[in-house]
């Protein structure tokens, strides 16, 4: 099995490394050279082919082409598919494993399929750690191309770790709720540790993390996340309260009015994440935190005093 993938910052560099450990051989591009150049020295591996142009990508791989997608969700998205299409030919499939929006997904879908092309949506979950050692996907688009695509999915996703979800874009709206519920996790953890940080008594964050972590109804991979980011700061004085994204949320929250879904978790979530830029409070710390620890997302640090 031989793809193409495009993409090579944190989640698509690792889901490559990921798919090489699997048998998958990949060539692989990024917009930026150094970074295809300097992934390639870094990975050393046989069944790595780096590319430095998107028509070089195509020409290194075999009819039917399959090529990965792992950019910016939006207008990039849209660039590389203008890029590729006069490289590809009809039967060739596009994966798009970023976390586009879903309506964006079916429109894609219609204009590709009108050239013949083949389009997955695919929900990638799991974080940095996920896409290296076995992600969390969730498909949508044609059944019989997700069919013939599926022992690349199983190779790529951690044990009963993917699903086909339904036609074009099933599988970002799939992602898009799971986002969604993410964010509320994430608030509910963050109030939580604020309120034991204030707490009249001196509780150790980092051994409450690991104590939850062992049988109560909250464990899980964000207790072990959070017993991690307390291990390494104790009461998170290196960083600021100011949490980014909110994009997917905002999908969430729309796509839910839209479908008469009351949301009221997510929708407090978000407004949180808007007040963090202004008024900062530990649970946007313990949020940033986490959010650092499972997918790289950068925090503001705290000003040294």
């Amino acid at each position: 099995m031989r793809i193409g993938f495009v993409g090579l910052r944190r989640m698509g560099a690792n889901i490559v490394l990921n798919a090489l450990d699997r048998g998958v051989a990949v060539v692989a591009y990024n917009r930026t050279g150094e970074v295809t150049r300097e992934f390639a020295r870094e990975a050393k591996s046989r069944n790595l082919t780096p590319a430095y142009s998107l028509s070089q990508m195509c020409a290194a791989l075999p009819s039917p082409r399959v090529i990965w997608l792992m950019v910016t969700a939006g207008p990039a998205v849209d660039e590389i598919i203008k890029e590729l299409l006069p490289n590809l030919k009809a039967g060739d499939t596009i994966i798009d494993g970023g976390n586009s929006f879903f309506k964006d997904s079916v429109h894609r879908n219609k204009f590709l399929k009108a050239r013949g092309i083949h389009y997955l949506d695919c929900g990638t979950s799991g974080g940095l750690e996920g896409a290296r050692n076995g992600a969390c996907l969730m498909v949508g688009g044609d059944k019989r191309v997700f069919d013939k695509l599926e022992p690349l999915f199983s190779k790529i996703a951690t044990s009963h770790g993917y699903m086909y979800c339904g036609p074009s874009g099933a599988g970002h709206y799939t992602k898009m709720v799971h986002n969604g519920i993410e964010y509320g996790l994430l608030q509910a953890f963050g109030e939580g540790y604020e309120l034991l940080e204030k707490s009249p008594y001196s509780i150790d964050l980092e051994k409450t993390s690991r104590v939850w972590s062992h049988g109560s109804v909250v464990r899980g991979w964000m207790t072990e996340l959070a017993e991690r980011a307390f291990g390494k700061d104790a009461h998170l004085k290196k960083i600021r309260g100011v949490i980014g994204g909110g994009e997917t949320g905002g999908w969430t929250l729309k796509t839910a009015k839209e479908r008469k879904a009351e949301m009221p978790v997510l929708e407090a979530s978000l407004a949180m994440r808007k007040r963090s830029a202004k008024k900062e409070v530990f649970a946007g710390k313990v949020i940033a935190a986490l959010r650092n620890e499972f997918g790289g997302h950068a925090v503001v640090k705290a000003k040294k005093k």
